[in-house]
């Protein structure tokens, strides 16, 4: 589900899947409530154009999960990027999440080495998972 919300590329729609006060660390940047998720969604979202995201379930304890994800996008002069990272997750007793923690690292590809080719949103269910593309 948070793979389908983030596909959508709809800052409000993602956000909601958050504490009203919930706590972001994003590579280097830190956010903090609802308002600030949809202006740092907004805002990401006009630079990575083009965005299509794979999240793999790495682990789970209690109220927290880790995951692995990858996504491919392009800046405005067409230059191709593949994102690695990993997310910590924390939920509240709702099942909101209240704490996000990402470290993401950008590799440049050509446009020939991408993987992702579904048409923009969901990802289709045939289509490879980060393991199985070998990533």
């Amino acid at each position: 589900m948070a793979e389908d919300a983030w596909n959508s590329r709809e800052p409000e729609r993602v956000s909601l899947a958050y504490t009203h006060d919930s706590v972001w660390r994003n590579r280097s940047e830190f956010v903090t409530g609802r308002a600030a998720i949809v202006q740092f969604l907004t805002r990401k979202w006009s630079m990575e154009l083009d965005y299509r995201l794979i999240k793999e379930l790495w682990a789970f304890h209690g109220n927290r999960i880790a995951v692995r994800f990858a996504y491919e996008w392009h800046d405005d002069s067409r230059n191709w990027f593949r994102s690695y990272g990993n997310e910590n997750w924390e939920f509240n007793e709702q099942g909101l999440m209240q704490r996000r923690i990402a470290s993401i690292n950008d590799l440049p590809i050509r446009e020939s080495e991408r993987k992702y080719y579904w048409p923009l949103g969901r990802r289709p269910d045939d289509h490879p998972t980060l393991s199985e593309l070998g990533l």
